[in-house]
């Protein structure tokens, strides 16, 4: 398992199938601006000026809302995972 360092999170995308009349699975949704992904690793925070600790306000678990093009993809064993900054994520879903 990955561990992230400082403001980083280690998310994993939920796949989105979309079917069309016919039938046809359609992987992916290229007009999507917006994906949904699960908080698999958090890092320790971020440090401000003064040294001080600033935790993460997200946690390993909670689903949370990202830019489509957010993070760089990495592989973690034989898993895709996103490795995304805390700032990236948009909002988490309750």
């Amino acid at each position: 398992m990955l561990k992230p360092l400082n403001d980083h999170v280690v998310v994993k995308v939920a796949e989105k199938e979309e079917q069309t009349v016919g039938g046809f699975v359609l992987a992916g949704n290229s007009r999507e601006a917006t994906k949904v992904a699960e908080v698999l690793a958090v890092g320790q925070g971020i440090r401000t000026l003064t040294g001080e600790l600033v935790p993460s306000s997200v946690k390993a678990g909670d689903k949370v809302v990202l830019e489509d093009h957010a993070g760089i993809e990495v592989k973690d064993g034989e898993e895709k995972v996103l490795l995304v900054r805390e700032a990236e994520i948009l909002a988490i879903v309750e």
